[in-house]
């Protein structure tokens, strides 16, 4: 039996409330600055309160861009940032899933080894094997493209491995009833395992689009066209313009547009997550 204390209840709240505030606040003061003029941030004086320029001035980010900081309407480096975040989260899970089905499901020479292959990628991270990708990327003609943007990132030794882990769980009795049916590989595959793993792939969609969402150095180095601009590409240029004070309204507009594709998935996908956790029926 659970024993309820009010008093240790309501110390809980305000610790959470207090935590929650304190991450709030600051999406908030840039939700406000985005609400004001440009010359009105100068002074370094921020007000806590909304002004009378939001229509204008997320109108103006949208649509318009920042000429001085050579940034593109913040519409196509969100559509940009969307295509690639995509690409790669659903592009990782598949290959993933295939990969670890493969090494789960059926027997092949060396194959926990190549397993431990796949795995020992992990020490290999974009950053390290960067300029050699870029050469690969460079020679295939798929610089200044979404598939320069998101292939070279699909690959995922962790997601493997958790697909892998996943598959270790599921009893053999299920495999051979499948087999007794007459199901064959795919069936199984399609029909079994792929219901069953909708909570691993749903909590892995969230956290690899947000890793896709937030890239910043291959995008840089792969993109010299504007058109393929991503928004975290697009807020560093403004904020790093030459010769000029930022745009500060527009960054923080901007900022808080960079935010929703993120929050939208993670709420989108929470129900799901969390029944998984709490489910005890498979």
């Amino acid at each position: 039996m659970i024993e309820n204390r009010p008093i240790f209840t309501a110390v809980t709240h305000i610790v959470l409330i207090l935590g929650a505030l304190m991450v709030a606040f600051p999406i908030w003061l840039a939700f406000v600055a985005s609400t004001y003029p440009a010359e009105d941030l100068v002074s370094g004086v921020l007000p806590l309160w909304p002004g009378d320029r939001f229509l204008e001035n997320y109108s103006s980010a949208l649509t318009g861009g920042v000429e001085a900081a050579g940034s593109p309407p913040v519409l196509l480096m969100m559509v940009n940032s969307l295509v690639m975040a995509f690409a790669i989260a659903l592009g990782k899970i598949a290959i993933s899933i295939i990969s670890a089905f493969a090494i789960v499901y059926f027997s092949f020479p060396f194959r926990t080894t190549a397993f431990w292959v796949i795995f020992m990628t992990l020490m290999l991270p974009v950053e390290v094997r960067i300029l050699p990708t870029y050469e690969v990327v460079a020679q295939l003609g798929m610089l200044d493209s979404y598939a320069g943007l998101s292939v070279p990132l699909i690959a995922s030794a962790t997601a493997t491995f958790l697909f892998r882990q996943f598959f270790l769980t599921i009893p053999d009795e299920m495999l051979e009833a499948a087999r007794i049916d007459g199901a064959g590989p795919l069936r199984f595959f399609w029909d079994i395992l792929l219901p069953l793993s909708r909570t691993n792939i749903a909590a892995l969609f969230v956290i690899l689009f947000i890793f896709g969402w937030n890239q910043y150095l291959w995008p840089l180095l792969v993109t010299t066209d504007e058109s393929y601009y991503t928004i975290v590409m697009g807020i560093q240029r403004m904020v790093a313009v030459p010769d000029s004070e930022p745009l500060w309204h527009l960054i923080m507009a901007t900022a808080i547009l960079a935010m929703i594709p993120p929050v939208f998935v993670v709420v989108a996908m929470q129900r799901l997550f969390v029944k998984g956790l709490v489910e005890t029926e498979k």
